[in-house]
């Protein structure tokens, strides 16, 4: 459970995540995740879904959803790739909007864009489990299976590959046929658990 406290300002958090509050709060339903009409427009276009509320006030205001982990991650100018469904909250000065990420999205069930957290402040994403933040560079690239992917920052380009080899095609492998291959210098955020996905296990 994240807790928030509120002296007067007002942060931006996935619609129906609030399970208690103290103090005075006032709630107002946000179109387009947040972005206004545009958003909205946008969104309805790329079919990436995200329904968001301004909450605002003095004292403390709790979220949650589905018992999932709550991981806190700190942008300073910097984006954040991460999927409508594992964004729970953010500091309102943080702009929201959407990226296209192509086969990726497929592999994962998802649709081919995401959502995107710019700016300076903090973002609470959720996860199955206790996210693990592996570092990427230029000299270690990294392999993760779509499933169990949450989200990502820094300069990383994403390749979808095949990781099928001779032994998976004796049955022997752990059937893990499909991954992203993320390269260059950044985060990638991993929860130890898999959804099931179009390319995660074929």
């Amino acid at each position: 459970m994240l807790a928030v406290d509120l002296t007067g300002d007002s942060v931006k958090a996935k619609n129906g995540a609030m399970v208690a509050y103290e103090g005075e709060m006032t709630f107002k339903k946000r179109t387009g995740g947040g972005e206004g009409l545009r958003g909205m427009v946008t969104r309805r276009l790329t079919g990436e879904q995200m329904e968001v509320m301004e909450v605002k006030g003095h004292g403390t205001c709790y979220f949650a959803d589905r018992a999932s982990e709550i991981n806190l991650v700190s942008l300073h100018g910097e984006k954040l790739y991460v999927e409508s469904s594992n964004l729970l909250c953010t500091d309102a000065a943080l702009r929201t909007g959407t990226s296209f990420t192509g086969l990726r999205g497929s592999s994962q069930g998802n649709g081919l864009f995401t959502t995107t957290v710019e700016g300076t402040g903090q973002a609470a994403i959720l996860s199955d489990g206790t996210a693990v933040v592996l570092r990427v560079t230029p000299q270690t690239p990294l392999q993760v299976d779509p499933g169990a992917y949450i989200a990502h920052t820094g300069g990383l380009k994403q390749h979808f590959q095949s990781g099928a080899n001779f032994r998976a095609l004796l049955g022997e492998s752990g059937g893990e046929s499909f991954q992203i291959r993320f390269e260059g210098d950044g985060l990638v955020y991993v929860q130890p658990s898999e959804r099931n996905t179009i390319g995660g296990d074929v």
